[in-house]
């Protein structure tokens, strides 16, 4: 179990996620009374090829979520209104929330305009509590913003995300030291950081459904099987998450990629995955208000060979239509006479401006969307 050593004991750390609920879409109902109640998309509507940046409540009853096209989430829901972001607005709200959390620490490693984590290992008002700081942290937003936030409490960043999302909107989840065996080796294999549906998917196949049957792989098992990502998962099933709560990170890349269940050759099916991953990446430009100048296609065919190809651009860029066109003519450059393909990846790097990057220690990476 994760500690840290204070002079001849261990304790442990304090650790908060705070998740805001349906951030964007949350924020338009407060500002507009007509919206509230209704289904409605935060994003592009479907005759500009938009991407859902975020779905109100009410909307994802219909199976709408973030980064699925404006044209999907429209053929759920025909009634659902879309409206168009305002991120000078949602910017504004986000540093209101910050300055709620930094009354109590100033080790705040935000992930994006609506969720960061916290270290409240030793706080600032000396509450001492980390289940009492998610609680008046999330008084506070609702009292001075007029917003839902649910927050996860626990000793490591890994399960503190795990728990905000348990009891969504408007919940605090506390997953104990002597809960946390208990809890990873129920906690369904979908839900562990890395795995996707492809994974989870071949996870399932070997009969792997839950934490408790990753568990009893070993460490170099779970590596012959997933590759590197085999040593997180032998470490997370166990509850072990060393990462540091870190307030300043720099993102060089923004990347989605998708490994197929079955190789593909057909333009349509290529097409119809790109425009998926393209609406992953605008997603994530979206919550961190980002915008670059280079776009890069990852191809890796059937046989495992892999090759980039890239453009860019001289002004910088974050919309949908862009990024999705010009991933299409990358691929449409290639010959794939007679070949098969098993991944395709997007990414968009050369920033403007430089942000915070919630991801592991070490120094800057490329986030990723699974």
């Amino acid at each position: 179990m994760q500690r840290l050593m204070d002079q001849s004991q261990h304790t442990y750390r304090k650790i908060i996620h705070i998740d805001m609920d349906a951030f964007y879409a949350s924020v338009e109902q407060r500002d507009h009374p007509q919206y509230r109640g209704r289904p409605i998309v935060v994003g592009g509507p479907p005759e500009r090829r938009g991407v859902v940046a975020t779905a109100s409540y009410e909307a994802r009853k219909f199976g709408i979520r973030s980064a699925m096209s404006s044209r999907k989430a429209q053929q759920l829901c025909p009634d659902v209104l879309f409206v168009f972001p305002r991120f000078d607005v949602y910017k504004t709200v986000s540093q209101h929330i910050r300055a709620i959390f930094h009354r109590h620490t100033d080790i705040v490693e935000p992930l994006s305009l609506d969720e960061a984590f916290l270290d409240v290992t030793t706080d600032k008002q000396g509450i001492g509590s980390a289940i009492e700081i998610a609680r008046l942290i999330r008084q506070a937003i609702k009292e001075e913003l007029q917003l839902t936030a649910s927050a996860g409490v626990s000793v490591n960043k890994f399960i503190a995300k795990i728990a905000s999302d348990m009891d969504k909107p408007d919940g605090l989840t506390f997953i104990g030291p002597s809960q946390i065996i208990a809890f990873m080796e129920q906690l369904p294999v979908e839900k562990f950081f890395g795995v996707g549906r492809v994974t989870a998917e071949k996870m399932k196949q070997m009969g792997l459904f839950t934490g408790a049957d990753l568990k009893r792989l070993s460490e170099e098992e779970l590596i012959r099987r997933f590759g590197k990502p085999g040593s997180f998962y032998y470490y997370m099933v166990r509850g072990i998450d060393e990462r540091p709560v870190q307030p300043h990170r720099e993102i060089k890349s923004v990347a989605s990629e998708d490994t197929f269940e079955q190789d593909l050759d057909l333009p349509a099916d290529l097409d119809r995955e790109l425009e998926k991953i393209a609406g992953r990446v605008v997603q994530r430009l979206q919550r961190y208000e980002l915008k670059g100048r280079t776009i890069t296609l990852k191809v890796k065919f059937s046989d495992f060979k892999q090759l980039t190809r890239n453009h860019s651009y001289t002004l910088p860029v974050n919309d949908y239509e862009t990024i999705l066109e010009t991933a299409r003519s990358l691929l449409q450059r290639l010959d794939l006479e007679g070949r098969k393909i098993r991944l395709l990846g997007i990414s968009l790097s050369n920033f403007e401006e430089p942000r915070p990057d919630p991801g592991q220690p070490g120094g800057p990476r490329q986030l990723e969307l699974f």
